[in-house]
C-alpha cells in the first residue's frame, strides 16, 4: 500500500472519532455520476432473493416489476401501465411499451416466465409461498395479463410491487438475469463496489437523470460518514443514530430520516427452550425498551411493546400499545412455569457490521440475564448474519426490519409460520392461529372485516410471541446539499427509496 494511501486511511479513521473534521475530496467530479455509500455489499443480486437492504436498494436501480409503491405508500402503475379486476379472482394487467436492458420488448410471455420461475418447486424465491396461491397466469397477447389466484386476495398489487418481485426477461443467460429498471450493471469489484450505467431506453421519458452510479461498501458505519464529508461519496444510507443532529446542522450537507423500521426478535422455534411461548413471552417482558431507544438510536426512535403497526394507520389498536410492556416479575413466573425457574442458557445471534444490531443485542443481553437468561453473543459479518438466520443457526436474533407494505398484510413477512425459512422471521415457529388469521385478512376485500381479523391477530400474537418487538426507529439518508430528486420514502416504505435514483441528479 502506497503512503498516501496510509495516510488517506489515518484520515477516515480519525474522521470517524471526530465528527466535525473534514477531509478534503480526493476523487475528481465526473458530470451525471453519483457515488454512493452502501452500508454492506450485497451477499446477492439475484433478484427474487432477499439479501437485505444494501441488495434491495441495489436491485431497485436494475429493475421493475409490473407496480411500484408511490411515494404516499400506495401502489402505482410500473411495468403494468394499468390494471383491474374482472373478479375477486382475476386481475387483470395491461403492459406499457417498456423493453429490458438487452433491447427486447417487455411481454406478458416475460411475465408469465418470471413467475413460473418464482413458484417453481425448486425455487428459493422469497415470495414462492405467495406465488402458489396463483392458479394460472394467462398472456392472451404481449401486452395483456391475466393473472388467476385460487381465492380471493386483495393483496396482489401490494406483492406485485415488492422490490422481491421484479419482471426478468425470459431470454436472460442462466445467473444472469436482465432487468428493465433504470440502470444497466456495468461492472463489480467483489466485496467493494458496483458500477452502473443509465439505460438509455428506460421507458419513462428524460429518466434517468443520472449518467452512472458508483456504489461502494463502506461496512464501517464511520468510514461511510466520513466517506460522505470528505466528498468521496454523494449520498450515504443508514446514516449513524448518533451523527444525525450533526449532520442536519451542517451546511454542506442534508439529511432525510424517517421513521418506520422496527428492531425485533426472532427465536428458533424448532427445539427447545423457544418453542415454548411461555419462554418467548419471559424474553419479551424482560426489555427495557427506553434504555435500547436512548443507547442503541441516541433518542432517535420509541419503545415498540405490540406488534409493529404505526399508530397511524386505520388498523392500528391502543388496546395493544403495552402488551410486552416491562415486568420481571412476570418473565421470572414464566419461566418457572416453563420448567426454568433456575434460569438457562443461550445464544444471541446479531451483527458488528451494524451499530444499532450489535448495540441492540448488548443491551438486550443485560436485560435478559437479570432474569436469569445467560445469552452468549454471536456477532459475525452481515452476510454470516443473514445464512445463519435462514439455516436456522441460532436461539434468539436480533432483527431490523420494515413492514413489507403498509397493509397488515405486509406483515406475514415476519410472522407467517407457513412460509419459507427466513432470517427475517422465526425459525421453524408455526402458529396455526396466526396463519389463519394472516389468511383470512388477505382474503377478505370489507375493510370492516379486515380490521376485526387483525385485532384478532394482535390478541394472539401478545399470547404467543412469534416475534418480540423492541423498537421503533429512525432511518436516514444523507447526502451533499447540490444532490436533488432523491427523497426517503414514508414509514415502512423507507427502504424502497432507491426507486428515486431514476429522479435523482447531482452537481
Amino acid at each position: 500500500m502506497t503512503a498516501a494511501a496510509l495516510n488517506r486511511r489515518a484520515l477516515l479513521a480519525a474522521s470517524a472519532t471526530l465528527p466535525f473534521l473534514r477531509i478534503p475530496a480526493v476523487r475528481a467530479a465526473t458530470p451525471g455520476l453519483l457515488t454512493f455509500g452502501l452500508s454492506s455489499y450485497p451477499p446477492t443480486l439475484q433478484p427474487w432473493a432477499n439479501g437485505g437492504t444494501a441488495s434491495s436498494t441495489i436491485k431497485l436501480m436494475i429493475h421493475r416489476g409490473l407496480t411500484s409503491f408511490s411515494r404516499d405508500g400506495n401502489p402505482q402503475p410500473e411495468l403494468a401501465e394499468s390494471w383491474s379486476r374482472d373478479d375477486e379472482k382475476t386481475w387483470v394487467f395491461k403492459l406499457r411499451d417498456a423493453r429490458f436492458h438487452n433491447g427486447e420488448k417487455v411481454t406478458a410471455a416475460d411475465v408469465q416466465w418470471t413467475f413460473d420461475q418464482i413458484a417453481d418447486e425448486k425455487s428459493t424465491a422469497y415470495f414462492r409461498a405467495e406465488m402458489q396461491r396463483i392458479a394460472k397466469v394467462e398472456a392472451p397477447d404481449a401486452r395483456t395479463v391475466r393473472l388467476v389466484t385460487k381465492q380471493p386476495l386483495v393483496t396482489v398489487p401490494n406483492w406485485l410491487a415488492n422490490f422481491h418481485m421484479p419482471i426478468v426477461s425470459r431470454s436472460s443467460p442462466k445467473g444472469s438475469p436482465i432487468g428493465a429498471g433504470p440502470f444497466v450493471p456495468k461492472g463489480q469489484e467483489r466485496g467493494v463496489s458496483i458500477d452502473l450505467e443509465r439505460f438509455d431506453a428506460y421507458y419513462k421519458p428524460g429518466l434517468p437523470k443520472l449518467k452512472a452510479i458508483r456504489a461502494i461498501a463502506y461496512a464501517d458505519e464511520n468510514l461511510r460518514l466520513a466517506a460522505l464529508r470528505s466528498g468521496d461519496v454523494d449520498l450515504i444510507e443508514y446514516v449513524p443514530w448518533q451523527a444525525m443532529d450533526a449532520i442536519a446542522g451542517d451546511p454542506a450537507l442534508k439529511l432525510d430520516a424517517v421513521d418506520g423500521p422496527f428492531m425485533y426478535l426472532v427465536f428458533n422455534g424448532s427445539r427447545p427452550p423457544f418453542n415454548d411461548a411461555r419462554v418467548r413471552r419471559a424474553v419479551a417482558h424482560a426489555i427495557k425498551r427506553e434504555e435500547l431507544v436512548k443507547a442503541a438510536f441516541f433518542g432517535r426512535g420509541s419503545p415498540l411493546e405490540h406488534l409493529p403497526i404505526s399508530e397511524s394507520s386505520s388498523f392500528y389498536n391502543a388496546d395493544f400499545k403495552n402488551g410486552w410492556h416491562y415486568d420481571p416479575d412476570l418473565s421470572k413466573r414464566l419461566l418457572a412455569e416453563a420448567g426454568h425457574g433456575g434460569g438457562l442458557s443461550c445464544s444471541l445471534l446479531s451483527t458488528a457490521q451494524y451499530g444499532m444490531h450489535k448495540d441492540s443485542a448488548e443491551i438486550v443481553q443485560q436485560h435478559l440475564a437479570a432474569v436469569g437468561i445467560n445469552a452468549t453473543l454471536n456477532l459475525p459479518d452481515w452476510a454470516t448474519r443473514v445464512n445463519l438466520g435462514n439455516r436456522g443457526q441460532y436461539e434468539i436474533g436480533i432483527m431490523g426490519n420494515t413492514a413489507e407494505s403498509n397493509d397488515p398484510d405486509g406483515l406475514a413477512a415476519v410472522l407467517d409460520g407457513s412460509l419459507a425459512a427466513s432470517y427475517v422471521r422465526s425459525f421453524g415457529l408455526k402458529i396455526d392461529s396466526i396463519i389463519e388469521l394472516m389468511e383470512a385478512g388477505r382474503t377478505s376485500f370489507d375493510e370492516a372485516k379486515r380490521r376485526t381479523i387483525y385485532r384478532n391477530l394482535e390478541q394472539v400474537a401478545i399470547d404467543q410471541a412469534p416475534i418480540v418487538g423492541l423498537t421503533w426507529r429512525s432511518q436516514g439518508y444523507a447526502m451533499r446539499k447540490d444532490v436533488a430528486g432523491f427523497s426517503n420514502f414514508p414509514g415502512a416504505l423507507t427502504f424502497y427509496s432507491g426507486e428515486t435514483f431514476e429522479t435523482t441528479t447531482t452537481a
